[in-house]
């Protein structure tokens, strides 16, 4: 979700973008995909493969502390490079939003599984809301960004991987994250 996060956050906010042509932000968000998709993803065929992880989905909650982090680790280690370019501010306050909710969750899921899935999707949700209310922002798919969020929920629900409260409470914990780091410039 990152990568996607910051496709639209480059796409809606010319804020973002001033310092950068438009390959070198490519070259950012294949950056990012790198370091929070593929590298997260290659981790977790390589947990399952050596039986650390019994299957991909990861039923079990405490089967989902080794994954989670190390994905932490890489969401890390995107931060850390991305501080390292011409970002503007809130391009890294809304990575520290993600990394917060990200400990969020992981914090949470020592006692309790909460859906990563809609902690990513009210994570864009927030990244939305946030950078209308800094700059302006026209998300004018902001209504379909909360029904493609109601649709992501649903199918938790019905594939019977969540209960409502896992649900609800994945995407209270993106939104906020990605949110307030947003509104009160958190990057650090």
């Amino acid at each position: 979700m990152p990568t996607l996060a910051l496709i639209i956050a480059f796409g809606i906010d010319p804020h973002l973008t001033f310092t950068f042509t438009r390959n070198g932000q490519w070259v950012i968000v294949g950056m990012v995909f790198v370091m929070t998709a593929l590298f997260p993803v290659m981790s977790m065929f390589m947990l399952w493969r050596s039986g650390a992880v019994t299957e991909l989905a990861m039923p079990g909650r405490l089967e989902r502390i080794v994954p989670f982090l190390l994905t932490l680790i890489y969401f890390c280690m995107a931060y850390y490079l991305l501080r390292r370019t011409p970002n503007s501010p809130v391009t890294l306050a809304l990575f520290a939003g993600i990394i917060l909710s990200l400990v969020a969750d992981l914090v949470i899921t020592l006692r309790w599984k909460i859906s990563m899935h809609t902690t990513g999707i009210g994570g864009i949700l927030g990244m939305l809301l946030g950078l209308m209310f800094l700059h302006g922002a026209h998300a004018w798919f902001l209504p379909l960004m909360f029904i493609v969020a109601g649709a992501l929920g649903t199918a938790r629900l019905l594939v019977t991987d969540h209960t409502p409260a896992q649900v609800y409470a994945g995407a209270l914990v993106g939104f906020a994250g990605t949110f307030l780091c947003l509104m009160f410039g958190i990057y650090y």
